[in-house]
């Protein structure tokens, strides 16, 4: 391959991010770059072939493929990282505002949220199976430990609970993380617990802890995976209609805070969140009946009706 090349760019990074551990990241380039290929229909693809013209081309394309919004997104914020290192380094010269005319943001229309009579039906549907249970634990855990993220849940270790309090860094932003562990949320921990091996470092029974490198991540994807299938499975036993995943979660806990009229920036350090805009796309709107009390309250408090005269 040619030095000033997409493809060797791409696949030097991708490098770099497996020796780091950034496993997850390394596989998003990976699928940014095989698109790219498909759409290009070309093993090596030049610097130069990058033009605006051309990248909008490839943004229909990915459109008329189905691809969502954050998806398009994501790969092309993936080969602007490419082209910049490949200008960082004098391989190609900078073009302003080359990728001005594509999506790079994040869409946020879709929210994630579960109505609160769902939520109770998940966490409090008695005399379910087994193996339900244990999703259904994991569930009431994730969402009492602050809406933890699945990663965060799965790679907790013994030590992370000490006097009643439970302590650890964020797997994606590295952000520490303390929440006091109620009474009635440690006998549902407890509960779970029993289902780990006494002799794994993990306090719940995702992860075995005997991998490491690419094959612990690829154990992780398959915990994640058959977790999202049995989150599933609960919602169908539970009556639930809406989707749920892991993320739902952390998405719905959030948002019962905020229609209790916790501050966002509570909301925010809950989460291990280091930008607010983060909280904000994770919230889901007010509902039309609580904006409507609202705005009634705030008009009823300033107008009077005027009387009649004669």
């Amino acid at each position: 391959m040619k030095k000033e090349d997409v493809v060797a760019g791409m696949l030097a990074y991708i490098a770099h991010l497996r020796e780091v551990g950034r496993y997850s990241t390394a596989k998003s380039y990976l699928d940014a770059l095989r698109s790219f290929k498909c759409f290009c229909g070309m093993e090596e693809i030049p610097y130069a072939y990058i033009d605006k013209e051309r990248l909008l081309l490839y943004q229909a394309w990915l459109s008329k493929r189905g691809c969502m919004r954050n998806t398009v997104s994501t790969y092309m914020r993936r080969i602007r990282h490419i082209y910049n290192l490949a200008v960082e380094a004098g391989e190609v010269s900078y073009i302003p505002n080359l990728f001005k005319g594509v999506f790079t943001g994040v869409e946020s229309k879709r929210k994630k949220a579960l109505p609160l009579d769902s939520l109770r039906s998940l966490m409090g549907t008695p005399r379910v199976e087994p193996e339900m249970r244990r999703t259904q634990l994991c569930f009431c855990l994730m969402f009492s430990f602050s809406g933890m993220a699945f990663v965060d849940f799965a790679h907790l270790r013994k030590e992370n609970v000490k006097d009643g309090v439970l302590s650890y860094h964020r797997q994606k932003s590295g952000s520490f993380i303390r929440v006091e562990i109620p009474a009635d949320v440690r006998l549902l921990l407890e509960e779970l617990a029993v289902c780990t091996d006494k002799d794994s470092p993990y306090l719940f029974p995702f992860l075995s802890g005997k991998k490491t490198g690419e094959a612990a991540y690829a154990e992780y994807n398959g915990a994640l995976l058959r977790f999202n299938r049995d989150l599933r499975s609960l919602a169908e036993t539970c009556g639930v209609g809406e989707p749920v995943t892991s993320y739902t979660i952390r998405h719905s806990f959030a948002t019962t805070l905020k229609e209790q009229d916790v501050p966002i920036e509570m909301i925010s350090e809950l989460l291990g969140h280091t930008s607010i805009k983060t909280t904000q796309i994770y919230l889901k709107s007010f509902s039309l009946e609580r904006l409507s009390a609202v705005n009634r309250a705030c008009f009823e408090s300033v107008y009077k009706p005027v009387s009649e005269v004669g």
